[in-house]
């Protein structure tokens, strides 16, 4: 028996799978040369393409929607709607187009030529307006708007500002204003704010046929300062700490809602009679016509004109306690001598009279008839939940306080709840 080198083996394995490829390589080349030809041959036959069939029409109408922003005017609005001229001139002269708001959004049906079909927007008083056309006039009604409410939790980090970190996270001002009321008797937002410090938010929105409409209630909120962790819940008619305690102080901590201390508590160098005197009062820099609210209830002991304090109110809240708010622009409506008050009610407006140097609010509080530093002077509490209310007031803040734990990790979310 012949025996083959483990060289000759290879060599006869290596020939074996060639003349296998080869086996089937022509297995599937065509028989003959006439199959060959047929498989290379490519036949053209001509199509006739209509090129008005090939293309979309164009369509009739476009169907727009914009936001009307703060700062906008009505005609650039219009434009970027691409309503033509004409049409525009005649929306400009429609009385229920002084109705739009800024922050509303605008939808509008035009032809392609810029005349309109259709245009409606949400305006105040939860009615939507609807501006159509009727031959060669555009026709304007009003109805009841059908209101959807719903809820979002957002989560935001302070970098600079509240209103900034608000911004940043798709939060509406006035939920940032909420806020602001909310945790303002434990924050000072203007100096205790540090970068890094966090909020997380449940509130209301209110829709028309999906649109934001406007922000509604803040339901359930946690800042995180410096460290410090508060909480709040809506319920019944205020704020409170979920163990029931009021969020709200007797007495509010500032008269103004945001704004920046100019002068504080002390001795001073007086800007307007340019000697060192007790500044018995903090001034507050804001603009001239910014709001003035009483910081708790009380009866207005005084409200008129005074020497250097310019136009002035005081509110008696009790047999110790008074605050004085000075250099006022104007007075509240109704704000005289013996008129009830409560905590928020405007008194005034920021202004500059009397001995003032610039647009600002002077700011007293006064107890048993001394100046105290109404930045540092304690605060009396607000009226706890009734003990009766405990066991409804604990079920609801653990249901709300469970939704605001879900953003904790920063993570923004929107709950798609209908009420």
């Amino acid at each position: 028996m012949r025996r083959f080198t483990p060289l000759q083996r290879a060599a006869g394995l290596c020939a074996f799978a060639v003349s296998g490829a080869v086996v089937a390589v022509v297995s599937i080349v065509p028989a003959t040369d006439a199959e060959l030809l047929i498989a290379k041959a490519a036949v053209l036959e001509p199509v006739e393409i209509r090129a008005g069939e090939a293309l979309l029409q164009s369509p009739a109408t476009y169907v727009r929607e914009e936001r009307f922003q703060r700062g906008d005017t009505l005609p650039a609005l219009l434009a970027r709607l691409a309503i033509g001229e004409t049409d525009a001139r005649k929306l400009l002269r429609q009385r229920e187009m002084r109705l739009l708001r800024p922050g509303a959004s605008i939808v509008a049906e035009v032809r392609a030529g810029g005349e309109l079909v259709w245009l409606g927007f949400a305006a105040s008083r939860d009615t939507e307006v609807r501006i159509e056309r009727v031959g060669q006039s555009l026709a304007a009604t009003e109805r009841r708007a059908k209101v959807e409410t719903r809820t979002e939790l957002k989560t935001a980090l302070i970098q600079s500002s509240l209103f900034g970190a608000a911004e940043a996270a798709g939060i509406p001002d006035a939920v940032a204003i909420q806020l602001a009321d909310v945790f303002g008797s434990d924050i000072d937002f203007l100096r205790e704010l540090r970068q890094g410090d966090r909020f997380s938010v449940l509130y209301e929105m209110h829709e028309v046929d999906g649109r934001p409409l406007r922000a509604g209630r803040v339901l359930a909120a946690e800042f995180v300062n410096q460290g410090r962790r508060l909480r709040a819940v809506w319920f019944s008619d205020g704020y409170y700490a979920p163990d029931g305690k009021n969020m709200r102080k007797g007495l509010l901590r500032s008269p103004l809602e945001l704004s920046r201390v100019s002068s504080g508590f002390g001795v001073r160098m007086h800007p307007f009679l340019q000697t060192w005197r007790a500044h018995q009062g903090v001034d507050y820099a804001a603009p001239t016509g910014t709001r003035v609210r009483a910081v708790g209830d009380g009866v207005v002991e005084f409200a008129g004109r005074q020497g250097g304090y310019g136009n002035m109110v005081v509110v008696r809240h009790d047999n110790q306690v008074a605050t004085v708010y000075a250099h006022l622009n104007a007075f509240g409506r109704g704000i005289r001598k013996g008129a009830r008050v409560a905590q928020g009610d405007t008194v005034g407006a920021v202004g500059q009279t009397g001995w003032a140097t610039g647009p600002h609010l002077h700011y007293e509080f006064r107890m048993a008839g001394s100046a105290r530093n109404p930045l540092s002077v304690p605060l009396p509490a607000g009226t706890a939940v009734a003990h009766h209310d405990m066991v409804a007031f604990r079920a609801r803040a653990q249901a709300l306080m469970t939704q605001v734990n879900l953003v904790a990790n920063n993570q923004t979310i929107q709950v798609s709840a209908l009420e």
